[in-house]
């Protein structure tokens, strides 16, 4: 007999408390459509400017502060229309108004592209000059510095102007994987033994991935990778695309590779970049082969397979926990940050800044997108565990961070590298696992959190390192002309996964669709930077610990630094220093010793 089938709700089914609050961004699509149209007719507050920047100081001031006027506006256009195609991208409005953002930050960044081509023409000492007589122009020192930097790889001011123009094209490839994942792409249902049928999506793969009941994890899996395997080669064709776009860029530019050219983005050398990966894959990999043996042992598998790998350890114990539940625990764990801090923690956990459905169209994963001006919004899907509940602390992390950069920083001063992005977002999971392994002196409480904390370093340490790897096996061959194909990726995945797992999983065909799985791909050289965040958060977390308010603070001005420094800087004022692979090899060696306390409970 089949048991009733679990129902997946559609977007206007879901109760309003669930999803987030966006009026406060616009009371309603119609002030939203207002505000897109008259951003486009205030583009020449800023084009006013343009052939003049040479001309004083006073001029390019004026010019940089309308400039962040207008990218205020237009971050809140863009937001409220990528959260409403994130919460449901299956609805056409949201599709339409996703494209018409699109379509104005392309035409607003072509026509403000003059800046950076004016400002380039400007020799180093003229803008040394320009510093020095207008003292407001100091808030934007770093700005002009780090355009400095890019000198030698600009083009003419018509090319760059050009190139800008084609934005929402170069765009393309990351819209049309999400689009295709959130409208187009469907799964089969799964039937298990006992005449349970199962809907498969995005998302709801991602809770079964998780499941104690191996028929579930693996018939999920099996039905998931038969959808994945139907739109390989369309998405290798979107992903290569990104890739060879991205490899022109570079060439026209004059770097010397396109990871060059990520890489000045991210203000990150090569020897941090390699240290990173590097480090990880070489040293990690034995401690996470123990950790996949000692699950094969205590699940009772004849093989761990791929598929088994996020398998929860013990099944014994697997806490069901509300949304306010969750709320109540992690603002107990986060109050060592103090008042400042835990004041947008409170705010973020109950004015509905935080999006839990799960329904028909919504985006998989979760994420945190932080308007100037306005609140961070959280999105992820609520499924009462405590995964769940470390999955919020991450996001809060980055709420905690960008509210208090956009407080005491410009816009044009609030977001730092990429490569310092998640170290707020895994401090707050560190915090939050080290007060619950200090509330409880329970074996099994103490297991179940170092089992979640091990959770956090696979996610970051493990499944982007991976992501990262094969990064970089695929830049290196396309810079070789080797065509990006769908047998091309997945060949190259599966030597990356056996070459950190060895003989300890098996390793079969699917698995090289993964890299399907993540949009990360078409962010540049985002995956490994997780690693140098949660590296970051490890070192700091442990000072924490050990000194108490002086680390704290010393986090704090991190935190409301935002952009003003560079991500080597910004880790150094945190007494971390990335310069050399010694804080990754101390992260490496806690992530052992987690496992070290885990074996010995079975033994």
């Amino acid at each position: 007999m089949n048991k009733e089938m679990e129902k997946t709700l559609y977007r206007s089914e879901v109760p309003f408390e669930q999803t987030w609050n966006l009026r406060d961004l616009f009371e309603s699509e119609a002030d939203w459509k207002r505000e897109v149209e008259a951003i486009e007719e205030d583009i020449p507050t800023v084009t006013q400017f343009k052939g003049k920047l040479h001309q004083n100081a006073k001029i390019l001031l004026d010019c940089l502060k309308a400039r962040d006027a207008l990218d205020e506006r237009l971050v809140r256009v863009l937001t409220y229309a990528n959260l409403n195609q994130s919460a449901d991208g299956s609805n056409p409005s949201n599709q339409e108004n996703d494209a018409i953002v699109s379509s104005l930050y392309a035409k607003v960044s072509s026509s403000l592209s003059f800046i950076n081509s004016e400002i380039l023409t400007l020799a180093n000492d003229k803008i040394n000059t320009y510093l020095n007589e207008e003292e407001e122009l100091q808030l934007f020192s770093k700005t002009l510095t780090d355009l400095m930097d890019l000198k030698p790889h600009m083009l003419t001011p018509e090319a760059e102007e050009v190139l800008a123009a084609f934005g929402e094209i170069q765009r393309s490839p990351y819209m049309i994987y999400q689009r295709s994942k959130t409208s187009d792409m469907e799964f089969s249902s799964f039937i298990t033994s006992d005449g349970t049928e199962y809907p498969l999506t995005f998302n709801s793969f991602e809770k079964y991935e998780e499941s104690a009941d191996k028929e579930v994890r693996r018939k999920a899996y099996e039905a998931f990778s038969a959808g994945l395997n139907r739109y390989k080669n369309t998405y290798a064709a979107t992903y290569g695309t990104e890739v060879k776009k991205q490899i022109i860029e570079s060439r026209l530019r004059n770097y010397e590779s396109v990871t060059d050219m990520l890489l000045q983005e991210q203000q990150v050398t090569k020897e941090m970049y390699h240290n990173q990966l590097d480090t990880i894959l070489t040293e990690l990999a034995p401690h996470m082969r123990r950790f996949a043996k000692l699950k094969e042992r205590v699940l009772g598998l004849e093989k761990i397979h791929y598929c088994d790998l996020k398998a929860p350890l013990d099944t014994s114990y697997d806490p069901k926990i509300t949304y306010e539940e969750a709320s109540k625990l992690i603002l107990e764990a986060l109050n060592i940050m103090g008042p400042e801090y835990m004041e947008i923690m409170e705010k973020g956990l109950k004015d509905r800044w935080v999006d839990l459905a799960d329904n028909h169209g919504k985006r998989s994963g979760a994420f945190c997108s932080s308007p100037y001006g306005v609140h961070p919004y959280i999105l992820m899907t609520w499924h009462n565990s405590m995964r769940n509940t470390f999955t919020l602390a991450h996001e809060l992390g980055h709420a905690g961070h960008f509210a208090l950069a956009g407080k005491n920083q410009i816009i044009s001063n609030t977001r730092p590298s990429r490569y310092f992005i998640e170290a707020p977002s895994t401090m707050n999971e560190m915090l939050l696992s080290k007060y619950i392994m200090k509330q409880s002196s329970n074996n099994q409480i103490r297991r179940w959190v170092i089992l979640q904390s091990l959770g956090t370093y696979y996610h970051n340490f493990v499944t982007h390192i991976l992501e990262g790897a094969l990064q970089r096996k695929v830049y290196d061959l396309a810079e070789q002309g080797t065509p990006i194909t769908a047998k091309v990726l997945c060949e190259q995945n599966i030597d990356v996964l056996k070459s950190f797992w060895g003989d300890s999983v098996e390793i079969d065909e699917a698995a090289g669709l993964t890299w399907m799985r993540q949009p990360h791909y078409y962010m540049g050289l985002y995956p490994y930077t997780y690693s140098a965040g949660l590296t970051a958060s490890t070192a700091v977390s442990a000072m924490i610990e050990e000194e108490g308010q002086p680390a704290v603070e010393r986090w704090l001005k991190v935190l409301k630094a935002g952009g003003t420094l560079k991500p080597f800087d910004l880790m150094k004022l945190a007494n971390v220093d990335m310069s050399t692979p010694e804080p990754i090899r101390k992260a490496i060696a806690y992530v052992g010793s987690l496992i070290d306390e885990l074996e010995a409970s079975y033994n």
